[in-house]
């Protein structure tokens, strides 16, 4: 059988940047005889180095390279059709007591797990090259920047790491000789890429991650949920910050005032477009910029929260981006950039459904087999993704690379919900926006396998992300509240609300500033908002809805509150909370009967 992953012979001056930390390097030799690799491949994420391995990789068939007219300098990966998707029965969080793991992780004994995946490690590499990554995570200067090394075979993990991390050099020396320096050891193996030998395993008294058995970016980039959410979140708690499943971007008025928001969505809910959103002309003068579109690493200074974006690029969902929903993140990905499971136009261009124009008369699908418009599969994964450095974005935020990180004025925690959920709405306080996080819900998408469309509870869009007990990170979260004397405001929104004939009641993207500019205004104390049960609603003439081409009746439907619905919304809070066992901290308990008493006034 063919290797998937065939060793590389590099030129001379090529993978030999051996870091000089001897812990790192008793690590690596350790891996390497474990897994016995043809050769070891040290990184060092230069251009010479990247070029060396695109050239590899396309050798291999592991990437095609696309037309440099249409797509400069970018490539497309197919995955194997197994294997498209994060895979959250595979991933575990390995702690010495199931406890600590909590109610909603999978939970393994450390050792059990350990002696398991060190079996299927046994001799995996061989034949392959073993690449060692250094990379950062954070702005080089930022007191919250973490180190990790990953060790991986698959050369679509090197490619993808430079682009999503800062990889290289400015890791070694972020380290440094220290033995004792924290750095995250990860290490993944495509083994054979079969689904019954697929593991996600994360260690966070070690501050390790184990992967095996898959190719797909979510389950193997170890830096992104791997290490800046699952042992973020463990490190987060442990030292006194926040790890976070959240956009952040900035939002400057024509007068020159500047905010920053976080905002949690889970997987494909519409955190790119958000992060990268241009507002309507009507808003002429307004600016948008990116900070982050995925993940915040937040730290307390002088009483409030300060964010920054641990990531280098942009890991997005591609099917729907288009120049309509999604200018930015066009611009973003127009060069330089690794397409998966997309669709390859005959002239070496990619394509995906929703994509502007009329689609291609031919095509080759994400499994390489070929595709037309009366085909009745789609010829991109609704899963499919692009990866594509943030200095491709044309609103990046100036001070993206700020150490210190930017001040957040507000927190927007947001779901996919059909009904009972209105457009916008805003805590009462920190402890009722910690519930409205806590109890927030989502119908599931294709960024995770398993069935579309069921509603799912999601606390704080991090249910596949926290790397510890979910009771005690809302129990974490109480806690910052108590040291914050200036805490972001906290709302809820709902881009997906349909009316009774199933349709969309709110045109979402570059329209979402409507929202956002009343987010501003409650921040700065000058928009208008009804009390409601749930919290502060605008009412449709506290929305700037100008030049907005939507029926006056629909934006008071969408803003509208259905009792009955909210009846059965408090009895599945209750049913959530029971189902986490007793782990809820009591001042959440209290949050929900003082909702379900505000319906009876």
């Amino acid at each position: 059988m063919k290797d998937i992953a065939p060793a590389v012979s590099p030129p001379a001056g090529i993978g030999e940047a051996k870091p000089a930390n001897q812990a790192v390097l008793d690590w690596v030799q350790d891996v390497a005889k474990l897994t016995q690799p043809e050769n070891i491949f040290w990184c060092d994420g230069s251009e010479r180095e990247n070029d060396y391995l695109l050239g590899e990789a396309c050798r291999q068939d592991v990437l095609i390279k696309l037309n440099d007219k249409k797509v400069p300098r970018s490539y497309l990966h197919r995955s194997n059709p197994n294997d498209v998707a994060r895979v959250e029965q595979f991933t575990f969080i390995c702690t010495p007591t199931k406890k600590e793991a909590g109610p909603t992780n999978n939970w393994s004994d450390p050792r059990e797990m350990y002696t398991k995946l060190h079996e299927m490690l046994k001799g995996a590499m061989r034949g392959r090259t073993m690449f060692v990554i250094p990379y950062i995570m954070g702005p080089p200067d930022s007191p919250l920047t973490k180190v990790g090394f990953e060790i991986t075979d698959s050369i679509y993990v090197v490619l993808s790491m430079r682009i999503m991390t800062r990889m290289g050099d400015v890791a070694v020396k972020g380290l440094g000789d220290e033995q004792t320096a924290e750095w995250n050891r990860g290490v993944h193996s495509l083994l054979d890429v079969d689904p019954a030998r697929r593991f996600i395993c994360h260690f966070p008294q070690d501050n390790a991650i184990i992967s095996v058995g898959s190719g797909y970016g979510g389950n193997v980039l170890l830096s992104k949920k791997c290490l800046a959410l699952r042992i973020g979140s463990y490190l987060a708690r442990k030292q006194g910050w926040m790890a976070e499943h959240m956009l952040i971007l900035g939002v400057e008025s024509p007068g020159g005032r500047k905010h920053y928001v976080a905002a949690a969505f889970p997987s494909a809910c519409g955190k790119t477009n958000f992060a990268m959103l241009i507002p309507p002309k009507h808003f002429k003068g307004w600016k948008v910029t990116t900070v982050g579109d995925d993940i915040a690493w937040m730290q307390i200074r002088d009483g409030r929260l300060y964010a920054v974006n641990p990531e280098n690029g942009y890991f997005g969902v591609v099917p729907g981006t288009s120049y309509k929903s999604n200018p930015n993140a066009m611009k973003s990905i127009e060069h330089d950039t690794l397409y998966t499971n997309v669709a390859l136009t005959d002239d070496g261009d990619v394509w995906w459904e929703g994509k502007d124009g009329a689609p291609p008369a031919h095509a080759t699908d994400w499994r390489g087999n070929d595709w037309t418009p009366d085909s009745k599969k789609k010829a991109a994964h609704p899963n499919s993704r692009f990866a594509t450095p943030m200095f491709n974005n044309p609103a990046l935020d100036v001070d993206v690379e700020k150490g210190e990180g930017v001040p957040i004025s507000a927190i927007i925690f947001g779901g996919r919900r059909s009904d009972t959920m209105p457009l916008v709405f805003q805590a009462f306080d920190w402890k009722h926006g910690i519930y409205l996080g806590a109890t927030m819900a989502s119908e599931t998408t294709a960024a995770a396998t398993g069935a579309v469309g069921q509603v799912r509870r999601d606390p704080m869009a991090m249910l596949p992300f926290c790397g510890y007990n979910i009771g005690d990170y809302f129990q974490h979260w109480i806690d910052i509240g108590k040291r914050l004397t200036n805490p972001p405001l906290i709302f809820h929104v709902n881009w997906f609300r349909k009316g009774l004939d199933g349709q969309f009641l709110w045109p979402g993207f570059g329209d979402n500033m409507r929202v956002l500019k009343w987010i501003i205004d409650r921040c700065e104390q000058t928009g208008g908002a009804v009390k409601s049960p749930i919290g502060w609603l605008p009412s449709p003439h506290d929305l700037d809805l100008a030049e907005l081409d939507v029926a006056h009746k629909s934006v008071v439907e969408i803003l509208g509150i259905d009792h009955e619905e909210w009846q059965k919304e408090l009895a599945a809070h209750e049913k959530f909370f029971d189902s986490l066992g007793g782990v809820v901290p009591d001042e959440l308990v209290r949050q929900r009967e003082q909702l379900a008493e505000r319906f009876k006034q």
